[in-house]
């Protein structure tokens, strides 16, 4: 793949993004009528083949735009960036309730080319059709206006949502003079934390919400009202309690969205948001995945409530009597240390940034028969970014970019995008293009970028992402890569993936003391082995709790006020948490994945790819973690597949049957029902 095809992210012209954003969306609105008014009958080839470099161009357009928002935000990109939504959604609820382009899609289905299409081709049309169905072709007006105006303002709130989330986090920092205050934080982090001080011209030590900053301080700070502080300025993010009460307070945003969501479900004829959210999924109904979390969450239970309760008698023995939700990192990571002599912390060394890079490549690359290679010569948002090709028998079959570094102005946490998909027009072949995001802690003056084992999983997770993306031999736009992937089943290659950063055979690959060289010792290996399940049973409750909150949140009466959602919250927690937070809490105010991201009525997507990725393995365990043909199989009817086919039927094709609970429960630790009899 020629540097030319790929983007140019120092050619954005930020001021004019509107303007030229329009400009292209009137291009596409006649490009769609010439469509449409072909002369009848349609064909693959005039029909479908348009409309998707249609849509190929737009995505090329607005990938960049948005991957920069996530990356690189500043208030001139945010201004136009919100600027071009009210256009887009416009533009994408016009083509949802275009009723000629949905005749004409229906046509085709229904016509005698349909039978030849490839299994591809007609997986995108019968795709193509339900998302009609969703987006409201049906609808007579006034309710197809009334459909089109909330499309507007969820798309509205969903950015306010994040720029509060994002805006609360960079508005909150607490500098500090006297290192005796951070007494008990690894060396690695206070060198971070005055490497912060002094890029704002502060002295002493820069404490933040970022991920980086907050988890050293919450796991490790012997000061306790220091925890405490961070604790509950990090749970009570844009929300209406905490040292930034009510100024970025999303609470309004949630209420309005979840009416709004309600509402649009019941003008298409469903009774909540969630039966509209699992219509394109892998579940069958809502009441299936409630039996589901709510089977997990009795799996385990027994367990969660026995390690709260090692905690708690681990805690009072160092003097501790009341542990408060800031202080279960805390003693969890001590009372780890103590059972397996081994810390995220006394690991970090060994796990340099570039050395784990180099043996992700080495484990994939041996697994399902590929390669990569730098592009030095790519147009970068940032000189942390990186760009690679990845290679099958010495040719390019895809392109990603890696950004792996926390920093201002980035929004937190770890995600996959991409730029383009795989499609094919003529004898011209278009690779796909992706971006893998993450947060960690940077290189210092003196030292690389080191990572925790927990970061280690958090690559390999999202890079599983990529690889699903990048993969995929589907020449068919809208089901080649992640495109078209069932919701549910889409966390299944990245959930997959982690699995090798808990074996024998692949953790020498990815581990090197940054100093010396030596991969990780067999005596700290077999350590972090044996606290691989530390603490699982409570923290597949914390997942779950999340999982039926988001669901319960989306099948219950849309809210009247935030003290709704709170209830809601609570009940949920009375029914699945071991320990309930402090009142003040406010974790459902940065809750993006459901109020700015795709997860909403679908948080559970990841306990249930997590079913599907732990069976898949549990192949791997009986044919051989490395083992090229498993890989091969695992690349051949997973990964290159993409949503060509129903989730299900490609799991089935690998796993030669139905999916279990049994390897989920056996990799966590956690016995099953019949066992626990």
């Amino acid at each position: 793949m020629s540097l030319d095809t790929l983007p140019h992210f120092s050619g954005i012209n930020i001021p004019d993004l509107p303007q030229q954003l329009e400009a292209l969306l009137n291009e596409c609105r006649q490009k769609v009528d010439r469509v449409v008014q072909q002369p009848q009958p349609l064909h693959w080839d005039t029909l479908m083949l348009p409309l998707e470099e249609i849509d190929d161009r737009l995505e090329k357009f607005w990938s960049p735009v948005s991957h920069l928002n996530g990356v690189l935000n500043s208030d001139e990109l945010r201004q136009a960036y919100e600027a071009c939504l009210p256009l887009l959604t416009a533009y994408r609820s016009e083509m949802g309730q275009n009723r000629p382009l949905y005749e004409a899609v229906k046509n085709l289905a229904e016509s005698a080319d349909y039978p030849q299409l490839s299994r591809a081709q007609q997986q995108a049309i019968q795709h193509m059709l339900r998302d009609f169905t969703l987006s409201g072709v049906a609808l007579e007006e006034p309710q197809r206006q009334r459909f089109s105006a909330i499309q507007q303002r969820l798309s509205e709130l969903a950015t306010a949502f994040s720029n509060n989330v994002l805006d609360a986090t960079e508005g909150w920092e607490k500098v500090i003079a006297d290192a005796t205050e951070l007494a008990g934080i690894p060396p690695t982090a206070l060198q971070n934390f005055r490497q912060q001080a002094e890029s704002k011209g502060q002295t002493g030590y820069r404490l933040t919400l970022d991920i980086p900053s907050y988890l050293p301080v919450i796991q490790y700070a012997d000061n306790r009202e220091l925890r405490r502080e961070l604790y509950q300025a990090f749970t009570t993010r844009a929300s209406d309690r905490g040292p930034q009460a009510g100024r970025w307070d999303n609470s309004a945003i949630m209420v309005e969205t979840l009416q709004l969501r309600e509402e649009m479900a019941q003008l298409l004829g469903f009774a909540h948001y969630a039966e509209l959210s699992l219509q394109p999924k892998m579940a069958d109904s809502p009441e299936q995945v409630i039996r589901f979390l709510e089977d997990l969450a009795r799996a385990g239970r027994a367990q969660a409530q026995a390690e709260l309760a090692e905690v708690q008698q681990f805690a009072a023995s160092l003097g501790c009597d009341d542990l408060q939700a800031w202080d279960i990192p805390y003693y969890s990571e001590k009372l780890r240390e103590q059972h397996y002599a081994v810390s995220q912390e006394q690991l970090r060394p060994y796990f340099p940034a570039e050395t784990v890079v180099e043996g992700l490549f080495a484990i994939t690359g041996k697994l399902f028969d590929i390669s990569f290679a730098a592009q030095p010569g790519a147009d970068l948002w940032h000189p942390d970014a990186r760009c690679y090709q990845v290679l099958r028998g010495g040719k390019p079959i895809a392109t990603f970019y890696l950004d792996l570094y926390a920093r201002a102005k980035k929004r937190g946490g770890a995600w996959m995008d991409h730029y383009c998909g795989r499609r094919r027009r003529g004898d011209q072949l278009q690779l796909p293009v992706a971006y893998l995001t993450c947060n960690f802690s940077p290189p210092t003056s003196d030292r690389p970028a080191l990572l925790t084992h927990d970061e280690v999983t958090t690559l390999f997770h999202e890079f599983g992402h990529g690889l699903h993306h990048m993969l995929t031999d589907i020449e068919v736009l809208n089901v080649s890569g992640i495109n078209g992937v069932a919701w549910d089943a889409v966390e299944l290659p990245s959930q997959f993936l982690e699995n090798w950063c808990w074996q024998r055979e692949a953790i020498p690959l990815i581990s090197g003391h940054y100093q010396s060289g030596e991969p990780l010792p067999e005596e700290l290996l077999n350590k972090l082995l044996a606290a691989r399940n530390f603490q699982a049973g409570m923290q597949m409750l914390r997942q779950l709790e999340f999982s039926l909150f988001d669901l319960r949140m989306h099948m219950a009466p849309a809210p009247q006020d935030a003290a709704d959602i709170q209830q809601l919250l609570n009940q949920v927690r009375e029914q699945v948490a071991v320990l309930n937070p402090p009142a003040f809490n406010r974790f459902q105010n940065s809750f993006s994945h459901i109020f700015a991201g795709g997860y909403a009525a679908g948080y559970y997507s990841y306990k249930w790819a997590e079913v599907l990725s732990a069976d898949a393995f549990s192949l791997f365990e009986d044919e051989g973690v490395m083992n090229e043909q498993t890989g091969r199989k695992f690349r051949d009817e997973i990964l290159s597949k993409g949503g060509s086919e129903e989730a299900m039927t490609l799991f089935i094709n690998f796993r030669g049957r139905e999916p279990s609970q049994e390897a989920l429960l056996r990799h966590s630790g956690i016995k099953s029902a019949g066992e626990a009899a």
